[in-house]
Formats: C-alpha cells, sequence, structure tokens
C-alpha cells in the first residue's frame, strides 16, 4: 500500500506557522483575561465610548447564525482547519501573500475551534455599535479573506510575472 507523504516544511512554512499560532495564542490569552475580568454581559468603559470591552458568548457561527448547533459547526470547524492547512503547507499552490491570509484564517479557525470545543461556546468581547461583538479570531479570519480576495483578485489581473492577463 503507497504511503501518503506530507509535504516538507521550509523555511517560510514556519513563518506562516508562527503567523497561525501567533494569532492562537493571542486569541486563547485575550479570551481568559475577558473570562476572567468581566462577567459576562459586562462592559467596559461606559457606554458613551464607541468601542467597548463586553463579555458576550455565541453558541453558534459569526453573527448569531446557527446559534446551538455547537457539534456541527466542531465538525465544520476541523474540516475548515484541514482544508486551509492543505493549501498553506503546499507552497506550489499559492503566492506568500495568499499564505499569509491563509495562515491568519488557520489561526482564527483554531482559535474559536478551541474555544467551542472546551467550553461549547466562543467567547466574543470587542463591540462597535450596531455590529455584533466579536474576538482576535475572527479578526484574524475576516483579515485573511481580505487578504486572500485580494491576492487572488490582483494575481488574476495581472499573472505570476505582473504581465496583464487577458480576461
Amino acid at each position: 500500500m503507497p504511503r501518503l507523504a506530507l509535504p516538507r516544511m521550509g523555511r517560510a512554512d514556519f513563518g506562516f506557522l508562527a503567523l497561525a499560532a501567533a494569532i492562537i495564542v493571542g486569541d486563547l490569552v485575550t479570551k481568559a483575561i475577558i473570562r476572567a475580568r468581566l462577567d459576562r454581559g459586562d462592559a467596559w468603559p461606559d457606554p458613551d465610548w464607541n468601542v467597548r470591552i463586553v463579555h458576550f458568548t455565541n453558541t453558534g457561527a459569526a453573527f448569531g447564525i446557527l446559534e446551538g448547533a455547537g457539534p456541527l459547526l466542531i465538525v465544520t470547524g476541523v474540516v475548515g482547519v484541514a482544508l486551509i492547512a492543505v493549501y498553506l503547507f503546499n507552497p506550489g499552490m499559492a503566492s506568500p501573500l495568499v499564505r499569509a491570509g491563509l495562515a491568519l484564517m488557520l489561526g482564527g479557525a483554531i482559535g474559536n475551534l478551541i474555544d467551542r470545543a472546551g467550553d461549547g461556546k466562543v467567547t466574543d468581547f470587542i463591540k462597535f455599535p450596531e455590529w455584533p461583538a466579536f474576538n482576535v479570531a475572527d479578526s484574524a479570519i475576516t483579515i485573511g479573506v481580505i487578504i486572500l480576495v485580494w491576492a487572488l483578485v490582483t494575481q488574476t489581473q495581472t499573472g505570476p510575472e505582473g504581465d496583464a492577463t487577458s480576461s
């Protein structure tokens, strides 16, 4: 039976892995601080501020959709992490900018997955008016998606060598 060969990690791979790890650590540390310092539902500073630190929990996905669907979200989270890792650690498939976006998405996905698998819910704590609360992991995923889309659009328009491509 043939063996599955895992891609060899190069020096650049460790940089992307370090970025994902930094997001995971930053996410878990900030969530732990919020849980230790604020009771659920509490906010800081007073309501006159536009950006507030709050302590909310979310058993659903982004923006509260699929509320209470924890097992489904854990399974889809694991599948998402695996798919992101496949692309991230196969450098022939993506440019460094795409891989940076994937590393941000990977770190964020793992951060929220750890929260969800361990506690059944995700801790959110950054709150802007008229916007749902979010956390470091959510921010990393969003920034990663923006980078990924921007890189794919600009690379499609210019081609790998910077020459304009026809569409």
